[in-house]
């Protein structure tokens, strides 16, 4: 395939008062050595979107201070991490508002608003910045979607001060498991569809809904020219290949297995679409439906 432009499109970022500020590219796809162990499955083998925002409270929740040390204390929310007593993403089964945010440094993760530091997420993510898709809004509070196990785990993040950049990503990623289908929407409306591999039985695509959430090119690809890991991970395999058996986007030599559920998890994508998703920005939304 061509040599791949930077991942991110050109699109506004906004501040928490509403304010749209110049259009400024984001941090080209990163490089990885790891790529080649990190997925799953990367071995040789009608609703209109819902709006992020929840009734509002009365009033902001102030978070309960986090001192550096304890900071450093909490678990990595990464894809190498399992956390314990994050909330669940409250309905996987929805679109979003689009709405992504960024930590500029590595930001306490809340079980409720005010309540607990359960987590800390970084402001990267397997060498590429780190973006994650809001689920839900609280006055002060994004209710944000994590990559680390369990699956559909959340958490609350506090967005006073500066300490989070967000953006609005029109893009959405739709798996259709059943029609072994990858479509690319922007804005609603459909770019692009081809016909995939997907989990096979045993080790089956997880469902529900993810994020972009990293971009890899390995340094001596076999496979694939680009690996593009979900916010999600196997549901039957602890590791593969030496990784955490995170989930991923990535191409496939062999055409011959498009339309079949053949992989250990990923979804094998033409050239084509591995093209067109490498524009995608990070932190968009990665819709899967069985």
């Amino acid at each position: 395939m061509k040599e791949q432009r930077p991942l991110f499109r050109l699109y506004h970022r906004i501040d928490r008062f509403g304010v749209h500020v110049p259009r400024r590219p984001a941090a080209a796809a990163a490089a990885g050595a790891a790529a080649a162990v990190l997925v799953a499955g990367c071995g040789h083998s009608g609703s209109s979107p819902a709006h992020a925002n929840s009734p509002a409270a009365a009033a902001p929740v102030s978070p309960r201070q986090v001192p550096a040390a304890q900071l450093a204390r909490l678990p990595q929310a990464t894809t190498y991490a399992r956390l314990h007593g994050v909330p669940t993403d409250p309905d996987p089964a929805t679109l979003t508002s689009g709405l992504v945010v960024h930590p500029r440094t590595t930001q306490a993760v809340y079980a409720t608003p005010g309540g607990a530091p359960v987590a800390a997420l970084p402001s990267t993510e397997l060498g590429s910045p780190t973006w994650v898709p809001v689920v839900q809004s609280r006055p002060g509070w994004d209710l944000i979607l994590l990559p680390a196990r369990p699956n559909h785990a959340s958490g609350w993040i506090y967005t006073g001060g500066r300490a989070l950049q967000s953006a609005e990503t029109p893009y959405v990623i739709s798996v259709n498991l059943a029609a072994r289908q990858v479509t690319v929407l922007d804005s609603g409306q459909k770019v692009g569809a081809w016909t995939v591999a997907v989990g096979a039985p045993g080790t089956p695509t997880p469902t529900g809904r993810t994020f972009l959430m990293a971009s890899l090119q390995p340094t001596n690809p076999t496979y694939t020219p680009l690996i593009l890991p979900l916010g999600a991970h196997s549901d039957t395999l602890d590791t593969f290949g030496g990784g955490p058996g995170t989930v991923a986007l990535h191409g496939w030599p062999d055409t011959s297995v498009f339309g079949h559920a053949i992989t250990h998890g990923c979804v094998r994508v033409p050239s084509a679409a591995l093209d067109m998703l490498s524009h995608v920005p990070l932190g968009s939304l990665v819709l899967v439906r069985s």
